[in-house]
Formats: structure tokens, C-alpha cells, sequence
């Protein structure tokens, strides 16, 4: 609040000096056709430094510095106000960066200072005598301010700052959790799962779903419930003897009884070709050895 306050009062006094510069123009014109109406020619006005009652020179081309001098501090001063304003701020951020948003006020004290001792270092009347004042002074606290709080002054003091941050706060007192809902089928399972269910959900909210903390469930069937209210379905692998099972060592037989389609050992040869070879084999080549239930 303090920082807007000087910048208040900064805006006054730029409005004052562009009032008094836009005086002291018109004087001087006025002063220049009076002394040209009175005959510049006599040697007691041209010994004289400067037109009466003017700030301009008695030289050649000093009436024209004079106006150019009064247009440039106009020209100064609106850009200033301008700059206070915050307006246009994306155009001094990228043609006069030191009156934008990245510097702090101390290019600004140091320009007002300027515009001021410019003005002072002339006769003028009280008006405009009260005005520089009044700028010089507030051009030397805005540079204190500078090197006090550097480039942090101007977002400190700006209005469009607090509102950005005003909207940039979350509402503590809404929930923007996303709800999730669950299908018609998954509904009567939800009432046996109350550790899936918020504390506050009442019988009409019965179609909906919110998770309370992220806590993992595991493969069981914990996990399982709470996949299904997602609407996942979780379906088990095929039972299947491994690929890589070492095949039958030769001269083993085999019942035919416990041959199974499902086994990796599975036969495609018909019936009376395997029974044919167990009737062929002698009957004193070896032991007969039979597969075990485990073995399938």
C-alpha cells in the first residue's frame, strides 16, 4: 500500500509538470513575438542572454531548442505516466525494458530527476517552480525505493499481481478429486466393500465410487474386489505343462489307459498300432516302468 501511494503521487506530479511545461511553452512564445514586435534590432536587446521573460536564448535557432526542449519533456512525461500506469507493460518490456516489469523504480527516480533539474536550471514562474519541485522529490524517494526492494518493487505494488494470485488459489473447502463410476453389476458388491467407501457417502450415492488414499491391495482378493468396482476383469492363465519338458526315454512304456490329450507326451498313433508294438516288444528286454499321476 505504501508502494502505491508514492506511485500516486508520482502520477500527480507528472500530471503537474506536463501541465507547467505546456505554460512555460506558450510564454515563451508570447515572450519571442513581443520581442520581435519590439525591434530586435537596437544593441541594447542584443547584448541580453536571454528574451525577457522567457527561458529562451538570445541566440541563433534558440527559440526553435527551446520549443524542441518543452515538446521532449511533454514526450518524457507521458511515457512515464504510461510506465506508473502499467500500461502498456508488454511494450516496455520489449523496447524499453528498464521501465518494465524486470528493473525496479530507481530508472525510473533517476529519469524524474532529469526532467525536474532540467526545468529548474531555468527562470520559471511559481507554478512550474512548485511542480519540478515536487518531481525532484519524488524522483529521489522512487531511486531510495530502488535500491531498497530492486526489482521486486513493481510486482509488489501491482493490482493485476494480487488478482492473478487471488485466482491462482484452490479452493480448500471443494472436493476436484475425480469420481469414478461404477456399472450396475458392480453395485451390490460395493456395500459388502465399506473400506472402499468414503465415510460421508450416504445410500444415494450408491452408483458412485471414490477412493480415499492410494493403498495398494495386493493380488488377492481384496485386490480383486477392488479392480472388479473399476470395471476390470481378471481372468486366470490356462493350466498347461511347460514346453521345455524333457521328452520319454526310450524303452519306457506306457499304459494306454493314462495317455492324455492335454499332455505334451500325447501320441497321434491309432490304438491297434500301439498295442501292436507292446505285443511285439519280448517280454524279457527289460523292466516295464509306469508313469505316475504326477508325471501328467
Amino acid at each position: 500500500m505504501g508502494l502505491n501511494a508514492i506511485r500516486a503521487l508520482s502520477l500527480i506530479s507528472l500530471i503537474l509538470v506536463f501541465s507547467s511545461t505546456i505554460l512555460v511553452m506558450v510564454t515563451n512564445i508570447k515572450a519571442v513575438n513581443a520581442f520581435q514586435a519590439s525591434g530586435s534590432n537596437s544593441s541594447a536587446l542584443a547584448d541580453c542572454d536571454y528574451i525577457a521573460g522567457s527561458t529562451v536564448p538570445n541566440q541563433p535557432a534558440g527559440v526553435f531548442w527551446a520549443v524542441v526542449a518543452s515538446l521532449l519533456i511533454i514526450f518524457q512525461t507521458i511515457i512515464l505516466f504510461l510506465s506508473e500506469c502499467s500500461w502498456p507493460m508488454a511494450f516496455f518490456d520489449r523496447y524499453f525494458p528498464v521501465l518494465g516489469t524486470q528493473f525496479g523504480l530507481g530508472a525510473l527516480g533517476i529519469f524524474q530527476c532529469l526532467i525536474s533539474t532540467q526545468i529548474l536550471s531555468h527562470h520559471v514562474d511559481d507554478f512550474t517552480l512548485v511542480s519540478a519541485f515536487f518531481l525532484f522529490a519524488l524522483g529521489c524517494v522512487n531511486m531510495l525505493l530502488g535500491l531498497i526492494f530492486r526489482e521486486s518493487a513493481k510486482a509488489k505494488r501491482s493490482i493485476t499481481s494480487w488478482r492473478s494470485e487471488a485466482k491462482g488459489i484452490i479452493p480448500m473447502s471443494q472436493d476436484n478429486r475425480p469420481v469414478f463410476t461404477a456399472s450396475a453389476t458392480f453395485a451390490p458388491s460395493m456395500e459388502k466393500a465399506p473400506y472402499m467407501v468414503r465415510a460421508d457417502t450416504t445410500v444415494s450415492d450408491a452408483g458412485t465410487w471414490r477412493s480415499t488414499e492410494k493403498a495398494s491391495l495386493g493380488f488377492g482378493r481384496q485386490g480383486e474386489k477392488a479392480a472388479g468396482l473399476r470395471g476390470f476383469l481378471l481372468q486366470k492363465p490356462e493350466e498347461s505343462l511347460p514346453r521345455y519338458a524333457s521328452p520319454a526315454p526310450v524303452g519306457v512304456s506306457r499304459a494306454p489307459s493314462s495317455a492324455s490329450a492335454s499332455s505334451s507326451f500325447y501320441s497321434h498313433e491309432r490304438p491297434d498300432d500301439a498295442q501292436s508294438h507292446h505285443d511285439e516288444r519280448p517280454a524279457g528286454d527289460g523292466p516295464t516302468f509306469r508313469s505316475s499321476p504326477t508325471a501328467l
